[in-house]
């Protein structure tokens, strides 16, 4: 136990809050199929700074994405998802590179204002037309793409995109699934290139992906057909908690 917590550079008593934090995660993660990151990022930053818990999440992203590969390639629209990871691989490193510019605070207010927003409209059912076209898609990819890189909030802003389509629940999941994978590859590139993942940061994603691995398999078997009917409500509502969360977080 010491010379793990020693390779990971934390007291025992943030190692067990962020294995709790991990495993609820996890647990959200298996059943909606996405917020692993949103959670972590939301619930850990009073224990390590944002720039430290982006690797980690990188780590149990890829854990959890293994664990549901099969299924989610399966279920998903292979369409939809190609092009948000294509917008997502071109406004991703934009959105790393503007952090120095670039007031990260504001950034991540106001895109938590959007997705609130957006969110609520299609809690209310309010029908967003241009999503559905071709150039909404590869700018909600874009628009995801920055969104990860100055507030690490991308996945959420995707989320939203596939739940706008008011399809079977089982392809909107499967879909946010097999983004979550392929932009996840595509990001390690980005983030040893800026020098974020390092040894440390890989010792910390290592030792939580047991608990989070643990809560993914306990949420994909909450992922019955007899649910599936509240899969959306679920995923916009807790898209909105999410977001009032980091806004509240923020004016604190």
């Amino acid at each position: 136990m010491n010379s793990l917590l020693a390779l990971t550079d934390l007291t025992a008593a943030q190692m067990g809050l962020l294995a709790a934090i991990a495993f609820v995660a996890g647990v959200v993660r298996g059943f909606s199929g996405f917020a692993l990151s949103a959670m972590v990022m939301a619930s850990a930053v009073l224990i390590l700074p944002p720039v430290e818990l982006i690797p980690i999440c990188w780590v149990l992203e890829m854990v959890a994405s293994a664990l549901m590969a099969r299924g989610g390639w399966a279920d998903a629209d292979r369409t939809v998802t190609t092009g948000l990871v294509v917008g997502t691989t071109v406004g991703l490193p934009v959105g790393l590179a503007l952090t120095t510019s670039v007031d990260v605070a504001t950034s991540k207010l106001i895109a938590l204002c959007v997705i609130l927003v957006l969110a609520a409209t299609q809690l209310a059912r309010l029908r967003m037309a241009f999503l559905a076209t071709r150039p909404g898609l590869y700018g909600s990819g874009v628009l995801a793409g920055l969104a990860t890189g100055l507030a690490s909030v991308g996945g959420m802003v995707v989320a939203i995109y596939v739940l706008a389509s008011n399809s079977p629940a089982r392809q909107m999941r499967g879909s946010l699934v097999v983004y979550l994978f392929a932009s996840s590859i595509v990001s390690l590139f980005i983030l040893l290139w800026f020098g974020v993942m390092d040894g440390t940061a890989l010792a910390r994603g290592l030792a939580l992906a047991i608990p989070a691995a643990v809560g993914v398999a306990g949420g994909k078997l909450l992922f019955i057909p007899r649910f599936e009917p509240f899969y959306r409500p679920f995923c916009l509502s807790l898209l909105m908690a999410l977001a009032a969360l980091g806004l509240i977080r923020s004016a604190i």
